[in-house]
């Protein structure tokens, strides 16, 4: 069995991508963002994808969430091939196994923090014996139970981000995708919103990935990959040896204070669901 095969076969790869090439446009227009990308995301990790703007970052995100179909290549997720899917095979991989953290909260105004949270068990079409109380459970890991009746125009930023966070994990998704999750906060509440991230991926049934341009995010990552130009250009762990093509960084993780780890829902209860 090849060094490939064996990793395709390793229990805790939650999604793998291999040979990702994504083409748009056509005859002299025709523009290749993705130039054969390979890729895993493994349980217990928190991964960073850091690159230039145009290098490829966003559009990988949205293969890797099956949001968009890539010109050539394999995705797994879960366990689950989306080769010949079509947009609905697409779309039920996406709700059952994927859970977005986007940089703009996405949070629908007129819901209260609770509702947002049930939207997502709504759209996953999640077996939750009793949904309110698993999105006040979902709510209550972040730290924000006691908000659970507020409307996003009662919320600051980084209480915005911290309910799509909960939002994100309400079904117990197998896969975490954040799109610039600090980039609309402070430095405070971006620490906040990583300590956080950094405490979900440590749950061994789920891998978490953000796209990132904000090297404060660093100290908080188990893995960084790096993409230039369509390229993996390298990865590396901080504290550790940098691989070829990748920058090294030595910053360590940080450890959340016992204090800050209840603020920030360190007392982690959300379960998977049979």
């Amino acid at each position: 069995m090849s060094a490939t095969q064996e990793a395709s076969t390793t229990p805790n790869v939650l999604l793998e991508a291999k040979g990702i090439f994504q083409v748009f446009g056509s005859g002299g227009g025709e523009i290749t963002v993705l130039k054969g990308i390979d890729l895993q995301l493994r349980a217990g990790e928190l991964t960073l994808l850091m690159g230039p703007s145009g290098s490829g970052k966003t559009t990988l995100l949205s293969i890797l969430g099956c949001i968009l179909t890539p010109t050539e290549g394999d995705l797994e997720v879960a366990g689950n091939s989306t080769a010949g899917l079509d947009a609905e095979g697409l779309a039920n991989v996406r709700r059952k196994h994927v859970g977005f953290v986007f940089q703009g909260y996405n949070l629908f105004p007129t819901m209260t923090a609770t509702e947002n949270v049930m939207l997502a068990l709504d759209v996953r079409s999640s077996l939750v014996v009793n949904p309110v109380n698993h999105a006040v459970g979902a709510l209550d890991a972040v730290g924000l139970a006691h908000r659970a009746t507020t409307f996003p125009a009662k919320l600051s930023g980084g209480e915005k981000q911290r309910v799509a966070i909960a939002r994100a994990l309400a079904g117990s998704p197998s896969v975490i995708l954040a799109d610039e999750p600090t980039a609309a906060l402070d430095a405070e509440n971006g620490r906040a919103v990583m300590a956080l991230l950094s405490e979900v991926a440590k749950d061994p049934t789920r891998a978490v990935l953000a796209v990132t341009h904000d090297h404060r995010t660093i100290p908080y990552a188990d893995r960084i990959i790096k993409i230039e130009d369509g390229y993996i250009a390298g990865e590396e762990r901080p504290g550790g040896t940098p691989d070829k093509g990748s920058n090294g960084h030595s910053e360590e993780k940080p450890k959340v204070k016992t204090t800050e780890a209840k603020a920030l829902g360190g007392r982690y209860r959300i379960r998977r669901h049979a």
